[in-house]
């Protein structure tokens, strides 16, 4: 047993330490440049789905959009964490800012020259698509590094806050900046939101160079043969291998499909103005992850445990299933407060115990293989929601799939 299996309930942060992480000046620098690069992320999704959207109303590019994000998850997430752990994952986070500053500019020269044609479209969407690859991963490798395994959970939780706040922030941002500035000049814009990251890490004093432990072998990037040796490397660590299963499970089923199923399910509660009730609907979900990140981080609660975990995400699939079947919008509004509140409390748990318990030569694969699970399944929840919405009504498809993803948890928590 490593390390950090072994000092996984000592590194867990003393109930009722507020914002733990937040003592390292690391990790406020690292929250508030992550902030700007993830407002920046869904700006550009403001921008440049509006303008692909009145150029070719294409529901079949609105689709490609959604794979194209999720797919490179699946398909790298753990060549991403193994980049990170052969190099400075500080350099890997940096060339993923460089794809999505290319993405941006990319899409300004061709709103600019107004000569942008589907494929190249497409192929915009996938570069961003691997820009956020090369982020996560290593970033959460680098979260280890700057506040340690005793305010991991901590800054996990700030981290999923911090999405949050961007997808609130982002979206209200992105409309203004499309208002004053156009979306030649506004996409222009937003590459300035990225540059605080990639400054910082030019410095920051985190990576491999200065750690203190033995530093691990450096190994081979091997692609396919790296996410197969990663499967087998978890076998003996069953935190690990039922967080994994229990994030993809959410992702597979669930994932965030309903949000772009949003304005049906604002249409079908028939409450004032669509365009409203649409936006409201949206914020409540994120919200609620914003609360959950204040009210845990400010009362210290819920040290990571799997069964904790577990427990949480059965919540979340009930809060959803609701959500889906009712037919009073604020009773709606309320559960999809309580389904943001609950999706950001076992997937930070989650994630949390599998960096607390993998071990320290192969961090960055190993979580990898939950990025893989946690966000490239959702690529498939289109199927799930979407496509069988089509056949049975979204409130059923949705209804089921949570109902599966419950299944899923409650088999974990009933197995040994």
């Amino acid at each position: 047993m490593d390390d950090t299996t072994k000092g996984l309930k000592p590194s867990s942060p003393p109930k009722g330490r507020s914002f733990a992480a937040m003592r390292h000046p690391g990790f406020r620098a690292q929250f508030t440049t992550y902030v700007l690069a993830m407002m920046a992320d869904n700006i550009e999704h403001v921008i440049s789905y509006w303008v692909v959207f009145q150029k070719f109303h294409s529901p079949a590019l609105g689709g490609f959009a959604v794979v194209s994000h999720w797919l490179p998850f699946l398909l790298f997430s753990v060549v991403s964490g193994a980049l990170a752990e052969r190099f400075d994952p500080r350099r890997v986070i940096q060339c993923g800012m460089a794809l999505f500053i290319i993405a941006s500019l990319s899409w300004g020269y061709f709103f600019f020259t107004d000569s942008l044609q589907m494929w190249q479209a497409m192929a915009i969407l996938v570069v961003h698509g691997c820009a956020g690859v090369l982020w996560q991963t290593p970033n959460q490798m680098l979260l280890y590094d700057i506040v340690g395994p005793a305010e991991l959970e901590s800054g996990v939780r700030l981290n999923a806050m911090a999405r949050y706040l961007a997808v609130l922030a982002g979206p209200a941002v992105g409309a203004a900046i499309l208002l004053a500035f156009g979306p030649a000049w506004g996409i222009m814009l937003n590459t300035v939101f990225y540059l605080p990251l990639v400054l910082w890490l030019i410095s920051a004093p985190y990576g491999p160079r200065f750690r203190k432990d033995k530093p691990a072998p450096r190994r081979a990037v091997r692609g396919l043969n790296d996410i197969i040796s990663t499967i087998r490397d978890i076998k003996g660590h069953p935190t690990i291998v039922s967080m994994v299963l229990l994030a993809g499970a959410a992702s597979f089923f669930v994932g965030n499909a309903y949000s772009s199923q949003m304005p049906n399910f604002a249409s079908d509660l028939q409450h004032g103005d669509p365009g409203l009730a649409y936006s409201t609907l949206l914020a409540a979900d994120a919200a609620g992850g914003l609360l959950a990140g204040l009210i845990l981080e400010g009362g210290g609660w819920l040290s990571p445990k799997p069964r904790t975990a577990m427990i949480l995400a059965l919540l979340w699939g009930a809060a959803l299933a609701v959500f889906s079947l009712a037919n009073v919008y604020w009773l709606a509004v309320g559960f999809l407060l309580a389904a943001g509140f609950l999706e950001l409390s076992f997937n930070a748990m989650a994630q949390s115990l599998v960096q607390l318990d993998a071990p320290s030569d192969k961090r960055g694969r190993v979580i990898g293989l939950f990025n893989m699970a946690s966000l490239g399944l959702k690529t498939f929840s289109g199927i799930s929601v979407g496509l069988i919405g089509s056949l049975i009504g979204i409130h059923w498809s949705l209804a089921l799939s949570s109902l599966a993803a419950m299944l899923v948890a409650g088999a974990l928590l009933i197995l040994p």
